[in-house]
């Protein structure tokens, strides 16, 4: 990988990037200059759907190219689904704004029980679908179920009519593009059986007459929808997937999906950042420049730092997702990572960036005002930051104590097809699923000073869960569990930070384990305050925070690197 750095649209990084991709990136970025912020910042304040931008995307074909996988690309040579690409896609309408990366996002996972079914019908429609400009939604959540997939109340019933096998009836609420959308997935569940035999995805258009669209349940630019189904006709064609598959299918869907998050996570912070910098390296309070400010320095270094840190993990997650197989199935884990910890630390970056420029923050004319309001929606799509550190606290015990070898996995920006991802199986067996030794990685950057001084404390947390392991009650104590996944959270990220360190400057890397130091102490030392901890895990709890090592040379040159970026990225007005 080579040296990260934060997203500048005036220099679109296209070194790793084929031919076509590079262009129609270099559209996208060019389109939402042209408009300008004035008009960028006052459709969002009065919550404009953004037609313009998928009027755009059907000229373009972006969503058709980057949404396509190669089996139904009818030739065409740069319709795949990328990983690696969509990365970067997903960043740069993160960038511009939650509304228009959340139509790709909504549409990512509109699509993944289309892809990953056997009704080539249905995928060659969606694939035309695409290829004329249109977008997907994905029917799973219900206003008195969430994302409950056992509870749904979208009912099938069998029908005598020819050629129609159910007519499905029911509400599905929270349901992204459900005003425009050529291809809805909805999850339901047929009336004459019972089970899991009885869920049933198939796919709906929301131009039907027995389509109803009820509302838009949020006040912005995106529509996130309440629609009903009234007696819709459900044709042997429309049917993806059946049974336990169906399930199987919601699940994998949302592995796929949630991966954007991380992605749109960083470009709001990036943008939030340029502003930031550029707003509080040239304010005078005082007769001083802000940043001079011993506090405001401190809030920079270490949002730089962190936002440095979510890309430097996500990029490392992507390697392994597209690298997976039945045999490797190491994303179960990273991909909820990505979700919980790197959107979380999004929010972070851009909470402590807006208690540097305060007020300036809410000021309608100001990318930041959208930042703070909206980067808090990312932990909570897709399962919250609880769902999924719980979802994590399954692979701990593999992780932590029994690794596997496996080959080396490699910078994976290749220009291929990434099919695994609509053929990832049963959803189940996470047990089974075994990771390699993250020892030898924390070993071999022991040479610098706060990375030794973090594997202190992850050496100290195998020792908790060796000897001071949450007991049969603790077990069931989710409020408990959680601050062991976001300690074991901390080890994971680490692990693949350290694994892209070749990536970042060695001053760069003491300072990012300089905040998991501190993080890591916060979080044992809330577990020692947990009303079920024992005498033995407070006593761990109190003996595993470590004060990060202090070089003030090292915060220096990262201060450097962030003053850097005064003045370097302004939107066209």
């Amino acid at each position: 990988m080579s040296q990260v750095s934060l997203f500048n649209p005036t220099k679109l990084d296209t070194s790793r990037l084929d031919d076509e991709t590079a262009r129609q990136l270099q559209a996208l970025i060019d389109w939402f200059e042209d408009r300008g912020k004035a008009r960028l910042l006052s459709e969002d304040l009065d919550a404009v759907w953004t037609a313009d931008f998928l009027e755009f995307v059907a000229k373009e074909k972006l969503f058709a190219t980057f949404c396509t996988p190669a089996a139904y690309a009818d030739g065409d040579p740069n319709k795949r689904w990328d990983a690696s690409r969509n990365a970067v896609l997903s960043e740069i309408l993160g960038f511009y704004g939650l509304s228009y990366w959340y139509a790709w996002q909504v549409t990512v996972l509109g699509l993944g029980p289309i892809w990953m079914s056997d009704n080539d019908s249905a995928k060659r429609r969606a694939a035309e679908l695409l290829d004329n400009g249109a977008v997907a939604a994905f029917g799973l959540s219900e206003r008195a179920h969430g994302a409950d997939v056992y509870s749904t109340d979208m009912l099938l019933e069998p029908s005598a009519d020819e050629g129609v096998e159910f007519t499905a009836s029911g509400e599905k609420y929270y349901i992204g593009n459900g005003n425009v959308a050529g291809a809805v997935s909805v999850f339901g569940r047929r009336t004459d059986i019972e089970g899991p035999d009885a869920y049933v995805f198939f796919v709906a258009d929301s131009a039907h007459a027995t389509y109803s669209l009820r509302d838009n349940v949020v006040h912005g630019q995106m529509f996130v929808s309440t629609f009903v189904l009234e007696n819709y006709p459900v044709r042997a064609q429309d049917i993806l997937h059946t049974g336990a598959d169906a399930f199987s299918a919601a699940l994998n869907t949302v592995n796929v999906g949630k991966f954007n998050l991380c992605t749109g996570s960083i470009g709001i912070a990036e943008h939030a950042f340029h502003e930031a910098i550029t707003h509080a390296h040239n304010r005078i309070l005082y007769g001083n420049k802000v940043t001079e400010f011993p506090h405001v320095r401190a809030s920079f270094v270490d949002a730089y730092s962190r936002l440095i840190a979510m890309k430097l993990f996500s990029a490392r997650a992507v390697d392994y997702f597209r690298s997976a197989n039945s045999e490797d199935r190491r994303y179960l884990l990273f991909n909820p990572m990505t979700k919980a910890k790197v959107t979380s630390e999004g929010e972070t970056v851009v909470r402590a960036l807006h208690d540097v420029i305060a007020a300036k923050g809410y000021e309608k004319d100001t990318y930041f005002r959208e930042a703070a309001q909206l980067i808090g929606t990312l932990p909570k799509l897709e399962g919250t930051v609880h769902v999924n550190v719980a979802l994590m606290l399954k692979f701990m015990p593999a992780y932590m104590f029994a690794p596997t070898e496996y080959p080396n996995v490699g910078l994976r920006d290749d220009a291929t097809d990434d099919a695994f991802f609509f053929a990832q199986g049963p959803a189940r067996g996470a047990g089974k699923v075994r990771f390699h030794d993250w020892a030898p990685v924390y070993e071999k950057y022991s040479g610098v000073p706060n990375v030794a001084r973090f594997y202190e404390q992850v050496l100290a947390f195998k020792t908790f869960l060796t000897d001071a392991a949450p007991d049969e009650n603790q077990q069931k104590d989710l409020d408990f569990l959680l601050q062991v996944g976001h300690l074991f959270s901390l080890v994971v990220y680490g692990h693949l930070i350290l694994e892209n360190a070749d990536a970042v400057s060695a001053q760069q890397l003491d300072q990012i384990f300089d905040f998991q130091i501190r993080d890591f102490s916060a979080y044992a030392i809330a577990l020692h305050g947990k009303p079920s901890s024992t005498d033995a895990q407070q006593q761990w709890a109190l003996g595993a925070v470590r004060k990060p090592v202090v070089d003030r040379v090292r915060f220096d040159a990262v201060w450097a690197d962030v003053v850097a970026y005064d003045g370097v990225y302004e939107m066209n007005p």
